[in-house]
């Protein structure tokens, strides 16, 4: 009997051990699950890079900050809902040099002015972005799709227009706005740690603050940055 008890005991152990090793491996396998299923905050560093389109396909955007957000929602059938902002210290606009560029007002050209141009820099904040956070797909990679809106604050008047007294470009302004919207995915390196890859379109507007508000009408930015989840 003494023998029988101890082999029901030793066996009883074993089994233990090995749920304990399934389920550790199973969560190995998932470590998306902790941040997915749980409302908490996340933060974590990013840096864009963007090309503007149409009229403005020769400018380039570079940018980068720290993020952070708060699932407002429980984890619902289609994902849940995260409300979030960043702040980016360093924002950069490189548009072509000074020089003479055509003048154009509606459908006449005034023909050939003094434009300003170069290295645009400043501060961006964007207060509020609205994300929705899809299921998860393949046990690591999360989809996500927002809208988002900011300001930017430039050292100079953006985006360059013609040259007034000073070399001072005429009618824009140091103050603007941005509109956003795009989408991306978490890659779950581990539990709590995703590296996310994100594209934006994003159009920038004085809301005519200036006496012209010439804008950027449409630009693309691409986003890599790394979370950590709380």
């Amino acid at each position: 009997m003494i023998l029988m008890a101890g082999s029901l005991m030793a066996g009883a152990l074993a089994s233990a051990e090995t749920l304990e090793t399934t389920a550790a491996a199973s969560g190995n396998n998932i470590p998306v699950t902790p941040a997915h299923m749980q409302p908490k905050w996340e933060y974590g560093p990013f840096i864009n890079y963007g090309n503007g389109l149409g009229i403005r396909s020769d400018y380039r955007f570079l940018s980068a900050g720290v993020q952070l957000g708060k699932r407002l929602t429980p984890v619902m059938h289609a994902g849940s809902f995260e409300l979030g902002g960043n702040i980016m210290p360093l924002w950069q606009a490189y548009t072509p040099a000074p020089g003479l560029q055509d003048l154009i007002i509606g459908n006449v050209n005034y023909g050939l002015v003094p434009f300003g141009g170069g290295t645009y820099r400043g501060v961006s904040v964007t207060p509020v972005i609205f994300r929705w956070n899809f299921p998860i797909w393949r046990d690591r990679i999360q989809p996500w799709v927002q809208g988002a809106g900011g300001v930017i604050y430039t050292t100079h008047k953006f985006p360059p227009d013609e040259l007034v007294v000073h070399g001072t470009p005429g009618g824009t302004c140091v103050w603007n706005f941005s509109s956003q919207g795009g989408g991306g995915i978490h890659i779950f390196t581990r539990a709590r740690r995703s590296i996310d890859i994100g594209v934006n379109g994003e159009h920038i507007s004085s809301a005519s603050l200036g006496d012209k508000n010439p804008g950027v009408n449409a630009s693309i930015q691409m986003q890599v940055g790394y979370t950590f989840w709380k």
